[in-house]
C-alpha cells in the first residue's frame, strides 16, 4: 500500500514538473520583453535610480524653497526624522542593495533547481517595478523642484 502510494506521488511530481517546464519559455520569453538586456545591467540600474531618487529627493527638499512639499513615503520619511538626508541615502541605498540582493538569490535557487527561465522571470519582476516606480519619484522631485 505504502509502495503504491509513492509511486503514485512520483508520477504526479514528474506530470508537476513537465508542466512547469512547458511554462518556463513563456515566463522566460515575458520576462526577456520586460528586460532584454543583460541582467547585470538592471542591477545598476536600481542602484542609479536609488541615487538619483536620493538626490531628487534633497534637491526637492532642500533646494527648492518650497516649504510645501515633504516626503510622501514612510520609510524616507522616517530616515529623514531619524538622521536627515545622510541616512536617507544609507536606506535607500539599503533597500535597493536588499531587493537585488533577493533578486539575485531567487534567481540563483530557480536555476539551481533546473529552472532558469523562473529563475530569469523572477529576477526581472522583482527590479522592474521598483525601476518603474523610482523612475517616476525622481521625475516627480525634479518636476516639482522646477516648478
Amino acid at each position: 500500500m505504502l509502495a503504491r502510494f509513492r509511486l503514485m506521488a512520483r508520477e504526479r511530481l514528474r506530470k508537476s514538473r513537465e508542466r512547469d517546464r512547458s511554462m518556463e519559455r513563456h515566463f522566460e520569453a515575458l520576462s526577456r520583453r520586460l528586460w532584454p538586456w543583460r541582467l547585470s545591467l538592471l542591477v545598476w540600474v536600481v542602484v542609479l535610480l536609488a541615487v538619483l531618487d536620493h538626490a531628487s529627493t534633497y534637491a526637492l527638499l532642500e533646494l527648492s524653497g518650497n516649504q510645501q512639499v515633504y516626503e510622501s513615503g514612510p520609510l524616507a520619511r522616517w530616515a529623514l526624522r531619524l538622521g536627515g538626508f545622510e541616512v536617507l541615502l544609507i536606506v535607500d541605498i539599503a533597500a535597493a542593495g536588499m531587493l537585488s540582493f533577493t533578486a539575485v538569490l531567487v534567481r540563483h535557487l530557480y536555476s539551481r533547481r533546473g529552472f532558469a527561465g523562473f529563475g530569469r522571470a523572477a529576477f526581472v519582476l522583482l527590479l522592474v517595478p521598483y525601476t518603474v516606480i523610482a523612475l517616476a519619484a525622481i521625475y516627480n522631485n525634479l518636476l516639482l523642484t522646477l516648478l
